[in-house]
C-alpha cells in the first residue's frame, strides 16, 4: 500500500489576512467557491483539524495537510 492510500487528506484554510487587502465578505465568498470546486469531491477533505485528527486516529491513517489561502489575490 503506498503512502497516498494510508493518508487522510485535510484542507486547512487558515491564516491571518490584513484587513486592508480584502474585506471579510469577499474572502468568505472566495473560500466558499473554492470549497465548492469539483476537486473537493475527489477526497475526504476536512476543514477542521480536530475532526481530521479524530478520523485519522479511528482509521489508523496519517494526516496529509494542505494549507492554502489561494482565494486571496
Amino acid at each position: 500500500m503506498n503512502i497516498l492510500h494510508r493518508t487522510l487528506p485535510i484542507l486547512a484554510l487558515a491564516g491571518s489576512l490584513p484587513a486592508q487587502l480584502t474585506d471579510q465578505e469577499t474572502l468568505i465568498e472566495r473560500r466558499d467557491a473554492k470549497l465548492a470546486a469539483p476537486f473537493m469531491e475527489q477526497a475526504m477533505w476536512h476543514a477542521d483539524y480536530d475532526d481530521a485528527r479524530e478520523d485519522a486516529a479511528e482509521s489508523g491513517k496519517f494526516i496529509f495537510a494542505y494549507f492554502t489561502r489561494s482565494y486571496e489575490p
